[in-house]
């Protein structure tokens, strides 16, 4: 198998979206009472953003983690809070579209640019791809 189509990819980023999101709300939880909501927002979203970042190197991309990656990463969040929100603001304001309605809306518009972004980050030709899941790493060596 050479590797992935890019509509197994985007499963993959989508299905790692999730992850995310269920990462994101249980730290979230486990946090709030004792740091407030704010500090345990932001709390939340760096662990998920970690976790996404290193579930999307290995799964979706199969790249190696590298820290410069790692730090352009937040990037491929900051488009999808400026699409869903401008999305958000079109269909609520425009369309008149309720706002509970509106906000999976705009994630759903949102995540196609997310993930080209996403890819583009993690996956220029300076990168060595990561091994296989089911491949074994040299000795020493991590993913």
């Amino acid at each position: 198998m050479r590797g992935l189509s890019e509509t197994g990819k985007f499963a993959r980023f989508v299905l790692v979206g999730a992850v995310n999101t269920v990462v994101h709300y249980l730290v979230y939880l486990a946090t709030w009472l004792l740091v407030g909501y704010l500090v345990a927002h932001v709390l939340a979203t760096v662990v998920a953003m970690s976790v996404s970042y290193l579930l999307n190197c290995r799964f979706t991309f199969r790249v190696r983690p590298r820290l410069r990656t790692f730090l352009l990463y937040p990037a491929s969040n900051g488009v999808n809070l400026g699409l869903s929100a401008a999305a958000m603001w079109l269909l609520v304001e425009v369309i008149g579209i309720h706002p509970l309605v509106a906000t999976l809306l705009g994630g759903l518009v949102a995540t196609p640019a997310t993930y080209l972004v996403s890819r583009l980050i993690l996956t220029s030709r300076h990168r060595a791809p990561c091994p296989h899941p089911d491949e074994s790493l040299p000795i020493g060596r991590t993913w």
